[in-house]
């Protein structure tokens, strides 16, 4: 009967010491603690896993510290992706762990591992695996929260609503604040459970077909059938944009410079850190990511024909090519990219047997990732053979960089570090990926001008995934000033856009305007006069809601 009972002052030290843990991330730039007055779910959640696990383990001196391991953990792991990522843990991220993981730096990496498995593994063996009939009537709540979770997700989610602190759509972060880690993590899944069921009805495959049909019915009377270069640029991140960090030295290439002067945009990535394939989903579908389906859309693609960007396209007779200097493993990129409406794929050969393609990774050395001017020179010669080839067919030449990656490793025998930082806050990622800048804006000029020599008139975008974590996360933009710490300013990335030679500069825009922007170029405007471009008369952006009906039937035949 003793391993039954639980004595008071253990659930007191318990609570007492979660509440510190809370305190201490607060110090560090985590979850705010100032609504903790509000989160009676949360303490009633976590109060009755701690005497559930409690009950769960062998009568012994640790037993109470042990009880509170499997929380703890769930805490420090919204947490980590909180201070690292920038972004809120759910449920549906445990299948992107391995994929996040390889962009951690590599000491927390070893510090998350050793946190996780030694804890873990030390409450298994503690576990009594012959528990008593009382464990068993204590799991019923948990069951039938479960239970109403996953089968009554739109009662459970309505419920959850009604009796808690409320939910704040435009931020997750906000949400947790006010309700809790664990009462969050129970209602997201209810809610994309809940959200799955709802897809069923957007599923009408002929209607939805016919409204691509229609939007390209309405472009093909006006289209210039001029080639599309749309770079996305793993983690390029501009150091001119911290107002608080000072160099050695300009961090910018005197030819990247000239190229285009001041007439660098911004566009919003719906990630940080990290998940690339959110920002390729909003680049290339025109939607926001609002990851109601999955944690990666993408992950989510089947293959089914999405009509995205690259399946419009297609079917305006281009020639509709994706280029990834990674693996086609990361993020279900194989189905992904045939879902948007590539009708070819390349990821270099060392990677990627099933099929042709003209990419080699080659040895990157030190630096682990393939530099950007390699790439580059392979694209150039690829787009030189279709041009020679096939002058008559437009192209869409959509690449993914793979150099920038964290944690910014420089082969210092080709690229030394010839820039050295001024400021009080130190972040050595930040450091490398400054002089990496110096480098890779030299190489982005040098394609450029070479890519303008052979299709001047064409269309050219170059725009980052997102912005590297660097070391310290969100803090490390925070504590230097990036975009002068305008709200989410570390959402923002650079945006370069070349119109027939010409720089063209825009309003911070989101990625998945840069869609409209395309169609709007190929069109010869014809889509921003039937269509409203917020982006072309400096206008406040579209609501995002606004975009939730495309994105559910965009998801429903992305997914069948």
């Amino acid at each position: 009967m003793k391993s039954c009972y639980i004595p008071l002052i253990h659930v007191i030290g318990f609570v007492t010491g979660l509440y510190a843990y809370t305190l201490m991330v607060e110090a560090i730039g985590g979850f705010s603690t100032s609504n903790l007055y509000q989160q009676w779910i949360e303490l009633l959640l976590v109060v009755y896993l701690y005497g559930l696990l409690y009950l769960l383990l062998k009568p012994a001196y640790w037993r109470a510290l042990l009880a509170a391991v499997p929380i703890l953990l769930i805490y420090l792991v919204h947490d980590v992706f909180y201070l690292i990522y920038g972004k809120v843990f759910r449920l549906i991220d445990i299948s992107e762990l391995p994929e996040l993981l390889q962009v951690l730096p590599l000491g927390y990496a070893l510090m998350l591992a050793l946190l996780l498995f030694l804890p873990l593994g030390l409450f298994v063996i503690n576990v009594n695996y012959h528990p008593s009939k009382r464990l068993a009537i204590a799991l019923l709540p948990l069951a039938l929260l479960l239970l109403l979770m996953k089968n009554t997700p739109d009662v459970y989610a309505h419920g959850f609503r009604q009796v808690t602190a409320g939910i704040v759509k435009y931020s997750d972060a906000k949400s947790v604040e006010n309700n809790g880690r664990l009462a969050m993590l129970f209602y997201r899944e209810a809610q994309r459970t809940s959200t799955l069921a709802e897809l069923e009805p957007y599923r009408n495959r002929q209607s939805y077909d016919q409204r691509t049909q229609n939007l390209i019915d309405a472009i093909k009377p006006h289209q210039n059938r001029r080639n599309v270069h749309l770079i996305v640029l793993e983690s390029f991140l501009d150091p001119r944009l911290f107002s608080d960090l000072r160099f050695s030295r300009s961090p910018v290439h005197p030819a990247f410079e000239k190229l285009f002067g001041d007439k660098l945009g911004l566009s919003r990535s719906p990630v940080f850190g990290g998940a690339t394939a959110q920002a390729e989903f909003e680049l290339l579908c025109g939607v926001p990511a609002f990851e109601m389906v999955s944690s990666v859309e993408f992950n989510a693609f089947s293959g089914a024909p999405a009509n995205c960007l690259p399946h419009i396209l297609s079917q305006l007779g281009y020639r509709s090519v994706a280029s990834n200097a990674y693996k086609p493993n990361f993020f279900n990129a194989l189905p992904g990219y045939k879902g948007t409406g590539f009708t070819e794929s390349f990821f270099p050969q060392e990677f990627y047997s099933a099929g042709k393609t003209y990419l080699r990774f080659g040895d990157p050395a030190d630096e682990e990732y393939l530099f950007d001017a390699s790439l580059f020179e392979q694209n150039l010669a690829f787009i030189d053979r279709h041009l020679q080839d096939k002058p008559d067919l437009p192209l869409f030449n959509y690449v993914m960089t793979i150099y920038g990656h964290t944690p910014h490793l420089l082969a210092t025998d080709k690229r030394p570090e010839i820039i050295q930082l001024q400021s009080d806050f130190q972040d050595d990622h930040l450091q490398r990926a400054t002089n990496q800048f110096y480098y890779r804006t030299q190489a982005i000029a040098d394609y450029v001008n070479r890519l303008l020599a052979i299709d001047e008139h064409s269309l050219i975008i170059l725009v980052s995934d997102h912005v590297p974590p660097l070391r310290h996360g969100p803090n490390t933009y925070r504590a230097l000033g990036y975009l002068d710490n305008i709200e989410q300013s570390f959402y923002y990335n650079r945006l370069a856009i070349i119109e027939d030679r010409v720089v063209k500069q825009y309003s911070p825009m989101s990625h998945y305007e840069l869609l409209p922007l395309i169609l709007n170029y190929l069109s010869s405007g014809e889509y921003c006069r039937i269509n409203r471009c917020a982006f072309l008369k400096n206008e406040q952006h579209q609501v995002r809601d606004t975009y939730l009906e495309d994105y559910l039937a965009l998801m429903a035949h992305a997914s069948e």
